[in-house]
């Protein structure tokens, strides 16, 4: 089976007012087929939200690329024209579901509304009206299991967490793109709501509503229910990329068994671990780091790993980003 999304040695820089590049984002690279989910893991200020920007063609300054390729279907995002990329490959090819549903939706319009929009906006070459994009929201939202005409013409501020949050989604979802970003579209909910939301995922892709879904989230451990496969993001690289059960269970770069470390778990035999905090802060991107950019935080550090850089390599069937790990 053919790769649907490929990102190949991806990297991103901010240009300051001084001209100054700042690399938020370097060499990232993955494919992923028809049916999978990535889940990319970090913490804030890792470099998850450039790169979100970056795999769906948004390169608004001062955002701009400085090497490699996304392609979806093997067609290439990089080069095309801000107005390109919103009328042909936003909400068609590629759609993102942020993380807050709230500020997401227009508070002075129904969610009908807000949503016929985005239908009449990208179909109107194919003589869409306004009537038609509701009967296509009605049977889009019935497909979800929702209280569709109550959703449909409420306002945002009359509906709880849960429903906005699938509003969004099923609004983000409309015009059948091949892949959906998800930037930790969980985050504001409780447990139950949360449960509800990602079994409508689930739902969504097994109806081929997409194809594929990058899934961003700071609880790692929920990954391990959500992905295939996961990456591990630190100061703008990935540090270590495999399966979510090696990723949870097995972790060998010493960012991703420190990450694990510092967070509650529920799973099995680590439900009993405190969780310990990392110490120290991610290094400032803005100035030029010669070794590898966790060496400051790194407990197994060694002298050289902060003079040079660490490369990706295969350890124990995954790739990670340490010449010590094992």
């Amino acid at each position: 089976m053919s790769a649907i999304f490929e990102v190949e040695n991806l990297s991103l820089h901010y240009l300051s007012r001084w001209g100054q590049k700042i690399h938020a984002v370097t060499d990232v690279s993955f494919s992923m087929k028809k049916g999978e989910i990535l889940g990319i893991a970090g913490e804030s200020g890792c470099g998850k939200s450039t790169l979100v920007n970056g795999l769906m063609g948004l390169f608004i300054p001062p955002l701009y690329p400085t090497s490699g390729d996304v392609r979806v279907n093997g067609e290439s995002l990089m080069n095309r024209t801000p107005q390109d990329i919103r009328s042909n490959i936003l909400s068609r090819k590629v759609s993102m579901i942020p993380q807050g549903a709230f500020n997401a939706l227009n508070p002075t319009r129904k969610v009908k509304d807000i949503a016929a929009d985005v239908i009449v906006a990208h179909l109107q070459k194919g003589g869409v009206t306004r009537k038609e994009s509701y009967d296509l929201l009605r049977e889009r939202f019935d497909l979800f299991g929702m209280d569709t005409e109550r959703i449909l013409n409420s306002f945002p501020i009359q509906l709880t967490a849960g429903e906005r949050q699938r509003s969004v989604i099923g609004i983000s979802t409309l015009l059948n793109p091949q892949m959906v970003i998800a930037d930790e579209p969980t985050s504001a909910l409780d447990v139950s709501t949360q449960k509800v939301v990602i079994k409508m995922i689930f739902d969504l892709l097994e109806k081929n509503i997409f194809s594929t879904m990058i899934f961003i989230t700071h609880e790692l451990p929920l990954l391990r229910h959500v992905a295939d496969n996961i990456g591990i993001m630190y100061a703008g690289e990935f540090v270590e990329y495999g399966t979510a059960e090696q990723i949870v269970f097995d972790p060998r770069h010493p960012y991703t068994k420190a990450l694990m470390g510092a967070m509650l778990s529920a799973e099995p035999g680590q439900r009993e671990k405190k969780p310990v905090a990392i110490e120290g802060a991610p290094p400032s991107l803005a100035k030029i780091i010669s070794g590898c950019r966790f060496a400051e935080r790194c407990p197994s550090a060694r002298p050289d790993c902060k003079l040079r850089s660490q490369a990706i390599r295969m350890v124990a069937g995954r790739q990670v980003r340490c010449e010590y790990a094992d």
